[in-house]
């Protein structure tokens, strides 16, 4: 009896481990990160995997949405001044990256617009400050999502400046992620909804997961006002972006003010996520107060908005991330929190540092999350092997997301430079042509480094082996972080 209960087991486990196999044969390093927890757990593993790693599906709904989007789409762009040809941007070269160019206006899926003008920040304080301001100046609607918020005192001034123009009459629509915000009390959003703010949750923690959705975040943190500023970035709502963190101090971010006809695909993506979180069928393509009118006089930037997540075609972000670095010929220079590439990515950078591109890339020294961190370290070596030069930030924690090549393309926004940002989350990334504004995210990188320490390779070969072991754990894991 006990022999046969022994063999149904295996055939169980046997099944499990095949089923897995068979679904994630086109991702071979997920298949090893679910097998590794499956021999650890066998049923719960098996359980885990059946809710957290079904593709995402779009609904029939969703499916039905997509030609009112299209037609957005078509609206906007008849609005907004695109650039067609790569002679029309900046770059001392333009002929030599048509390539380049080609590659972004099809991977990104959205037009690179000339008719912006962008600031760049570097800390919570002055982001909040700059929102706050605009916040002040709305007089029809300011549409806010953050993966995060809290309800302590960044959150709370939040609320109030939210009540005091919901109060003056503007419309306020409210979106936070339902995993990101899990510790938001229910008293907080429902203040917000009685003073006549409209809140939405992003794929709450129990319907997502008999859904199968949980899997998949909205990491996006985005602010439009009035349809003419917008804000993209890194940072959320939440005291820690001021370094009030107990642990972390002080918070290293880099965050985008922008005008222009780059806010059109910014309050398009917001929309769009909107509606996805609260089913709402509307017509806001012919809302002119939501897409009004961009002048000349507003700035001659060339940006481009790139929104990825699992209900689009295509990986736009990680795609636009790879043609930009193989594109490189002088440098390329990353600040990441998380480091998990894609084998894609991790090639592209090991092969330009071995030809002589200063390839840079700068990590936290003191981590928020532990197991993404010893993940990250365990590419550290290889990186260091090929000539990637590599930092860890000193000063305090960075959260930055940002990425130069050459001088063709600064990018900031929401992504990190890991697996999960480009495969599962809905992310928002914005490029930025403009030679004043690489040249403000250059200046950013330069100081971080300054705030930071080189990793040696002959060092750190020398960690201890119980370090090893948790990278190597960790590496595992990486394609589910």
């Amino acid at each position: 009896m006990i022999l046969f209960c022994i063999l149904i087991l295996l055939l169980i486990f046997i099944f499990q481990a095949a089923t897995i196999l068979l679904l994630e044969f086109r991702r071979p390093a997920h298949a090893t990160a679910w097998l590794f927890i499956l021999f650890l757990f066998p049923l719960v593993g098996f359980t885990l995997y059946y809710f957290l790693a079904t593709e995402y599906r779009r609904s029939r709904k969703a499916r039905r949405r997509a030609l009112q989007e299209q037609r957005r789409r078509a609206k906007l762009m008849a609005m907004s001044r695109n650039l067609k040809d790569v002679r029309e941007l900046p770059w001392p070269d333009p002929v030599g990256h048509e390539r380049l160019f080609r590659a972004l206006l099809k991977g990104g899926e959205l037009p690179i617009t000339g008719r912006n003008r962008s600031e760049v920040y570097s800390n919570g304080m002055d982001t909040y400050r700059m929102m706050f301001e605009e916040i002040a100046k709305a007089k029809h609607h300011i549409h806010l999502s953050s993966y995060i918020v809290r309800d302590d005192d960044i959150g709370q001034k939040f609320k109030d400046v939210l009540l005091e123009k919901a109060r003056q009459g503007v419309k306020i629509k409210l979106l936070y992620d339902g995993i990101g915000s899990i510790k938001l009390k229910n008293r907080y959003v429902r203040s917000l909804k009685e003073g006549g703010v409209e809140c939405a949750c992003f794929y709450p923690l129990r319907p997502t997961f008999m859904k199968k959705r949980m899997n998949y975040r909205n990491h996006r943190k985005i602010m439009v006002v009035d349809g003419n500023v917008g804000f993209v970035g890194g940072i959320n709502v939440g005291d820690e972006y001021v370094g009030r963190h107990p642990r972390l101090g002080y918070w290293r971010d880099t965050h985008l003010r922008l005008e222009g006809d780059s806010v059109y695909w910014l309050q398009a993506v917001f929309l769009k996520d909107w509606e996805t979180a609260t089913r709402e069928k509307a017509n806001l393509p012919d809302a002119p107060s939501y897409f009004p009118e961009h002048q000349d006089g507003v700035g001659t930037e060339a940006v481009q908005i790139v929104a990825a997540g699992p209900n689009r075609k295509g990986d736009a972000i990680h795609d636009s991330v790879f043609a930009m670095a193989r594109e490189a010929r002088r440098r390329i220079w990353i600040t990441t929190p998380y480091f998990i590439p894609s084998p894609g990515i991790a090639m592209v950078l090991q092969d330009a540092a071995k030809s002589g591109i200063d390839v840079r890339l700068i990590i936290p020294y003191v981590p928020d999350t532990w197991l993404v961190h010893y993940a990250t370290l365990s590419y550290a070596e290889e990186m260091l092997r090929s000539g990637v030069r590599v930092w860890q930030y000193k000063r305090g924690f960075i959260h930055a997301k940002s990425l130069v090549v050459d001088d063709l393309v600064a990018v900031v926004g929401s992504a990190n430079m890991d697996l999960r940002s480009f495969f599962s989350n809905f992310e928002i990334n914005a490029h930025m042509f403009d030679p004043g504004a690489i040249a403000r995210v250059e200046e950013l990188f330069l100081q971080d480094l300054k705030d930071s320490e080189e990793l040696n390779l002959q060092r750190f070969l020398k960690r201890p082996r119980r370090q090893k072991f948790r990278e190597a754990m960790a590496r595992i894991l990486s394609p589910l972080l």
